[in-house]
Protein backbone atom coordinates (compact mmCIF):
# COMPACT_ATOMS: atom_id res chain seq x y z
CA UNK A 1 0.00 0.00 0.00
CA UNK A 2 1.47 3.20 -1.13
CA UNK A 3 0.44 6.47 1.29
CA UNK A 4 1.43 10.45 0.42
CA UNK A 5 1.04 13.09 2.64
CA UNK A 6 2.10 16.72 2.03
CA UNK A 7 3.36 18.65 5.45
CA UNK A 8 3.44 22.23 5.52
CA UNK A 9 5.19 24.40 8.35
CA UNK A 10 7.46 22.40 9.35
CA UNK A 11 10.27 22.22 11.74
CA UNK A 12 13.76 23.43 10.75
CA UNK A 13 15.38 19.63 9.80
CA UNK A 14 18.60 19.84 12.11
CA UNK A 15 20.73 16.88 13.05
CA UNK A 16 18.53 16.24 16.03
CA UNK A 17 15.38 16.06 14.07
CA UNK A 18 16.64 13.93 11.59
CA UNK A 19 18.05 11.50 14.32
CA UNK A 20 14.98 11.38 15.77
CA UNK A 21 12.97 10.70 12.19
CA UNK A 22 15.80 7.95 11.48
CA UNK A 23 14.87 6.28 14.72
CA UNK A 24 11.20 6.50 14.46
CA UNK A 25 11.05 5.70 10.90
CA UNK A 26 13.05 2.59 11.28
CA UNK A 27 10.60 1.04 13.03
CA UNK A 28 8.19 0.39 10.64
CA UNK A 29 7.91 -2.52 8.24
CA UNK A 30 7.59 0.97 5.28
CA UNK A 31 9.65 2.25 2.83
CA UNK A 32 9.68 5.72 3.28
CA UNK A 33 11.31 8.99 1.28
CA UNK A 34 10.99 12.91 1.41
CA UNK A 35 10.69 14.87 -1.17
CA UNK A 36 11.64 18.59 -0.78
CA UNK A 37 12.08 20.51 -3.93
CA UNK A 38 14.21 18.32 -6.45
CA UNK A 39 15.34 16.47 -3.94
CA UNK A 40 14.43 12.80 -2.22
CA UNK A 41 15.55 11.42 0.69
CA UNK A 42 14.75 7.82 2.09
CA UNK A 43 13.72 8.61 5.93
CA UNK A 44 16.03 5.90 7.21
CA UNK A 45 19.03 7.80 6.32
CA UNK A 46 20.58 10.25 8.42
CA UNK A 47 22.90 11.55 6.09
CA UNK A 48 20.29 11.71 3.18
CA UNK A 49 17.98 13.77 5.60
CA UNK A 50 20.39 16.02 6.15
CA UNK A 51 21.62 16.49 2.77
CA UNK A 52 18.19 17.88 2.22
CA UNK A 53 18.86 21.24 4.45
CA UNK A 54 15.46 21.92 4.97
CA UNK A 55 14.81 25.53 6.94
CA UNK A 56 12.04 26.07 8.97
CA UNK A 57 8.27 26.74 7.64
CA UNK A 58 8.76 24.98 4.66
CA UNK A 59 6.30 22.48 3.21
CA UNK A 60 7.35 18.67 2.45
CA UNK A 61 6.08 15.64 0.87
CA UNK A 62 6.51 12.04 2.48
CA UNK A 63 5.46 8.95 0.85
CA UNK A 64 5.50 5.86 2.67
CA UNK A 65 4.69 2.44 1.25
CA UNK A 66 4.57 -0.71 2.76
CA UNK A 67 2.80 -3.05 5.23
CA UNK A 68 2.69 -0.16 7.67
CA UNK A 69 2.77 2.66 5.64
CA UNK A 70 -0.08 4.81 7.29
CA UNK A 71 1.30 4.38 11.10
CA UNK A 72 4.75 5.73 9.47
CA UNK A 73 3.34 8.37 7.85
CA UNK A 74 1.26 9.50 11.52
CA UNK A 75 4.44 9.22 13.29
CA UNK A 76 6.41 11.23 10.68
CA UNK A 77 3.77 14.16 10.03
CA UNK A 78 3.56 14.14 14.29
CA UNK A 79 7.56 15.09 14.33
CA UNK A 80 7.83 17.25 12.16
CA UNK A 81 5.15 19.80 12.92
Amino acid sequence: MRKEKTIENIKSLDASLAAKLVEETSKYDADVKLYYKDKVANLKSILGLMSLAIPKGESVKVASEGKDATLALKEIESLLK
